[in-house]
């Protein structure tokens, strides 16, 4: 007679925004799979018995997306084809009270900081001993790591600090623990993150720690590229510059969010810089760190944002020519400092100024891609995407950046793999070449 076990249910995690949401979705699911859980990330599949959705809550479009996933599996859940819908992450730390009221069907909200609280909620216990094990959703080859929590930085326009609190540092050994597990697991690429990376260490070693850590990561062995992300500004460690110039697995790559880049702006958008500051600080990046990439995010339409600021944006991004460069409207979020002041600039025009940068930007990606063609570059692929092979430069991050092209019916590579390229051509925003 065959006895009857106890079998956890299947989880399906669903993850909205950025990468450091991603990372959490991964702790938790490391978290739920060692506790013996059936876990998949954003399953295509109906059999999942609870539904775990990590928000995003940054700006409205986010926002938006976040509820609108909600209400579908809330649907889901009213039709029975679940059983138990959890919600976390951002949007539901800064707007719990309100969401739970409006949306019955989800049986519990959970902030930014209550992991232990959203496991018991599944009946897992909180593994202390994983120490940053995860399962990881990238492919195995590269991964993003986080740094530190939180921000200290008062810019006028941002929520994070509402929802994820100030900042607070991970431990150097933390890190390199984390990244050894995943080196072991076959990665060969590691993104830092930070809501601020330029502040890491400030809490926790009493001075801005960056150069080291960057230092003590490139000294772990199989790890073949390392890449910044999220370095502000204001106040950057420039003792930094020297170790990424020098560690040849350090990637010639930095997100640098500027934002923007007159002084009316920067003023209002409480940056702590200067355009001075902001122009002295990229020229002496590119000065120390030879053939790096730039790649920085820009906000456009922030309350008190006139047509020469907005010129003033355009003409820098034209003189200084960003390798790879972002653009965000702005988003009139409660309670922060911003949303005192009046959202006067019109929707249409927001998205006009976004649509110009852009449209510069283009140009510029354009004229340096075509100054690639003949060069050879070293080329870490991740997929295949019908018949080619598709990877990336150390000048380029996943998801966001440009991509090189491979024809995969007169080439051969395995996925994770690195392989020289010569260029052969190129659009506006991707290489193409073959494997030589």
């Amino acid at each position: 007679m065959k006895t009857k076990t106890h079998k956890n249910p299947k989880v399906n995690v669903i993850t909205l925004g950025c990468s450091k949401n991603l990372v959490d979705s991964e702790v938790i699911m490391g978290q739920l799979q060692a506790g013996d859980f059936d876990v998949s990330h954003e399953s295509q599949k109906s059999d999942a018995e609870i539904v775990i959705i990590n928000t995003c809550g940054f700006i409205e479009n986010a926002k938006q997306e976040s509820i609108n996933t909600i209400l579908d599996y809330a649907g889901s859940k009213s039709e029975r084809n679940i059983e138990k819908l959890i919600v976390t992450g951002c949007l539901s730390h800064r707007y719990k009270d309100e969401l739970s009221r409006e949306i019955p069907e989800v049986d519990a909200w959970f902030g930014t900081l209550e992991l232990p609280a959203l496991l018991r909620s599944v009946g897992a216990d909180y593994k202390h001993e994983l120490l940053g094990e995860r399962m990881q959703t990238t492919p195995k080859h590269y991964a993003y790591v986080k740094i530190s929590e939180g921000c200290n930085r008062p810019c006028s326009f941002c929520a994070i600090p509402l929802m994820r609190g100030g900042h607070v540092s991970k431990s150097m050994e933390a890190i390199e623990s984390e990244i050894k597990g995943l080196v072991r697991n076959g990665t060969k690429e590691v993104m830092l993150i930070a809501q601020d990376s330029t502040y890491y260490g400030l809490d926790l070693y009493g001075k801005r720690n960056l150069a080291e850590l960057l230092e003590r990561v490139s000294d772990i062995e199989g790890l073949d590229w390392i890449r910044l992300h999220y370095a502000f500004p204001s106040q950057f460690p420039m003792d930094a510059l020297p170790v990424i110039a020098q560690r040849s697995n350090i990637c010639k790559y930095l997100d640098i969010p500027v934002q923007h880049i007159s002084d009316n702006m920067l003023k209002t958008m409480r940056r702590g810089i200067t355009r001075k500051r902001t122009e002295s600080l990229i020229r002496e990046i590119r000065e120390q760190v030879s053939g790096i990439a730039l790649r920085t995010t820009l906000l456009v339409g922030h309350p008190g944002e006139s047509e020469r600021d907005f010129e003033e944006l355009v003409e820098f991004i034209q003189e200084f020519e960003f390798e790879r460069l972002g653009v965000f409207t702005y988003s009139h979020e409660e309670n922060t400092h911003a949303y005192s002041m009046a959202d006067d600039i019109p929707t249409e025009v927001k998205e006009a100024r976004a649509e110009r940068l852009m449209q510069e930007q283009m140009k510029i990606s354009e004229k340096l891609n075509a100054a690639k063609v003949g060069k050879t570059m070293k080329v870490l692929f991740d997929r295949l995407d019908g018949d080619s092979f598709v990877g990336r430069s150390e000048y380029d991050s996943p998801e966001v950046d440009n991509e090189i092209w491979v024809s995969a019916k007169d080439n051969y590579v395995r996925m994770g793999d690195f392989a020289n390229v010569q260029i052969e051509s190129h659009s506006p925003y991707d290489l193409y070449g073959k494997i030589v």
